[in-house]
């Protein structure tokens, strides 16, 4: 279908304002482009309680931002990983996103802000988000978390962390995870799939951007082919935790993330792919500006429930 009417003024708008294609800026120049241009947080879709923590991790402390939805603990929990082809993008980035999440949700949302790139690469992470994962599950009751009822998920490169994390759950024995919210996720390094061609410049996200991003990931062409790096090129996907895939039809991510559910499914994964009709990279988090933003972190939180059995909001 065409653009959708609110998405096409969103990109006028963002146009409107004449800011510098984030691939030509230094990384700290676009991580401050980004945080300047993220939504804030909507009052209705707040949660009262926000803790921010310290935890180990592989060679540093990781800072993270736990959202406690109302209600009686231990809560389900739902690790989170933010966007922005980890490169760009922090806990501050997608505040308003995890209060929205938490609060329509019923979950306790653990935001992690893991290592960037250059300065850290691939895998730095995805060993950061294995062991966050693995501290939430360790430490469930300190956080009045339920590790019995415990989701990962995230936003393009966050979607591809958490698809990560889940297989390096399988891998390593642990924790256990029992759903996986893949939004908009890179699964995959290869930039010549019908979706990026149809979609390389116009759409917020592009081709040129997310090969940026790529250039700073990976050290090497064989890290790029890393299952860890690009999990379409796991040869098993067996044993995996049930999966929910958000992807938008204006997206270059879009094919790569509809192949990873159907590689998924083939392997015995309960999978559920929701396209979004109309809609552009990053668009769930415009909850203010876009009606279908709404309507999919509805969805989203509406997976939670059914699968944490979570009482309506």
């Amino acid at each position: 279908m065409p653009l959708d009417p609110q998405a096409q003024k969103v990109l006028e708008d963002m146009a409107a304002l004449g800011l510098p294609a984030y691939e030509d800026l230094s990384p700290p120049a676009a991580r401050k482009q980004m945080l300047d241009q993220s939504p804030p947080v909507d009052p209705s879709l707040s949660v009262h309680r926000v803790e921010n923590r310290s935890i180990p991790g592989p060679e540093s402390d990781l800072p993270i931002r736990l959202y406690y939805p109302e209600g009686a603990s231990p809560f389900p929990v739902l690790v989170y990983f933010h966007g922005g082809g980890w490169v760009i993008g922090d806990l501050d980035t997608h505040h308003g996103f995890c209060h929205a999440l938490a609060k329509t949700s019923g979950c306790l949302i653990v935001s992690v802000d893991y290592r960037l790139a250059p300065e850290h690469r691939f895998p730095a992470a995805v060993e950061d988000a294995y062991a966050a994962t693995k501290w939430v599950a360790d430490n469930a009751a300190d956080i009045q978390a339920d590790p019995d009822r415990m989701a990962v998920g995230g936003d393009s490169a966050g979607g591809h962390l958490a698809a990560v994390v889940a297989l390096m759950a399988r891998d390593r024995k642990g924790p256990r995870i029992d759903l996986q919210i893949l939004i908009y996720p890179i699964t995959d390094c290869n930039f010549n799939t019908p979706s990026y061609l149809e979609n390389q410049e116009g759409y917020m996200l592009t081709r040129d951007l997310m090969k940026w991003f790529w250039n700073h990931f990976i050290g090497n062409a064989d890290d790029a082919r890393h299952p860890y790096a690009s999990p379409l090129q796991a040869s098993d996907l067996s044993g995996l935790p049930e999966a929910l895939i958000v992807t938008a039809e204006y997206d270059p991510l879009r094919d790569e993330g509809e192949a990873y559910g159907k590689k998924m499914s083939a392997a015995g994964v309960k999978v559920r792919l929701l396209r979004y009709s109309g809609m552009m990279h990053a668009f769930i988090r415009m909850i203010a500006q876009l009606d279908k933003a709404r309507e999919a972190l509805n969805e989203v939180s509406g997976t939670i429930r059914e699968v944490f059995k979570i009482n309506e909001y």
